[in-house]
């Protein structure tokens, strides 16, 4: 058995904490010696540190499975210290023609790199526009992006490793004219995980493909995986996992897609009372 789990609408609750249910699941799967892997859209510098810290977890699954990460075994929360593992990278010529098309928007424009996320100083200013009026969305990202004071541009082309792209809008007429461009662009992924953003990714970079490399790399079956979320860029590991399971609160999409559903949602701890119920039917 291991476990994969999506953060943010899943494993963490709606004001971006881990409950105290979530925390008793994880220390009992280390009791196992069963991994946890935490499968997200974030970059590794943003995870929680905690949860990095936990005997439970030792890799991380990041910018929707565009790096797949091997944590330090003395400070596993120093992003700096962990060893990529897998990189599916964005192209840098895909990503300067992402901004083209983005430059007649009203959007943000997030670069996930080097396991960090950038953004230009005067759009981290107006995050607060960008979120849906969710005060712990907001919180969320601001926590977890670095604002810059250069142009777009360049800092694509300094980065070591280029990860993915994120877009948030307000209009959904950006949205629509964005997603229709983005349609013609060759070598991409393209998915969301919020309803107010877009992310790119380079091709074959998903949480599916992630799951199943990683799974390899471990020595587990993927058929003996479970993985849990709520939003479009979760499909692909639910679909892949041997127990794909959408949250009680997910999209439909998702819900269509996996073989369980919660009964309980990410404010109730249902990612930790499914994998303790599987847990107990285990030993039966």
């Amino acid at each position: 058995m291991i476990v994969f789990s999506d953060m943010d609408g899943t494993l963490l609750t709606s004001d971006k904490q881990m409950s105290d249910g979530t925390w008793a699941m994880l220390d009992e799967l280390a009791r196992r010696g069963i991994e946890f892997v935490p499968c997200t859209g974030r970059p590794l510098s943003g995870i929680f540190a905690p949860i990095l810290e936990h005997p439970a977890v030792h890799y991380a699954v990041c910018a929707n499975g565009a790096s797949v990460y091997r944590l330090d075994d003395d400070e596993p929360a120093r992003a700096e210290l962990a060893e990529r593992v897998l990189l599916r990278p964005l192209d840098r010529a895909v990503a300067h023609r992402v901004h083209r098309i983005a430059a007649g928007h009203d959007v943000t424009f997030d670069i996930f790199a080097d396991g960090r996320c950038f953004l230009p100083r005067p759009l981290y200013a107006r995050l607060d526009e960008f979120c849906g009026g969710d005060p712990h969305i907001t919180a969320s990202l601001k926590r977890t992006r670095e604002p810059i004071d250069e142009d777009i541009d360049s800092k694509i082309d300094e980065v070591e490793v280029l990860e993915r792209i994120a877009m948030y809008w307000h209009d959904p007429a950006d949205r629509d004219a964005i997603v229709a461009a983005l349609r013609g662009v060759d070598g991409i992924e393209l998915t969301r995980s919020y309803t107010m953003n877009i992310e790119v990714m380079g091709a074959g970079a998903t949480k599916g493909t992630a799951l199943t490399w990683l799974c390899g790399h471990a020595g587990e079956v993927v058929a003996d995986a479970w993985a849990f979320g709520d939003n479009i860029n979760d499909i692909p590991m639910i679909e892949t996992a041997g127990h794909g399971c959408a949250m009680k609160n997910a999209e439909p999409e998702d819900r269509d897609a996996a073989d369980l559903i919660t009964e309980f949602d990410n404010d109730h701890d249902g990612v930790a009372r499914t994998v303790m119920e599987a847990l107990t039917d285990a030993v039966r």
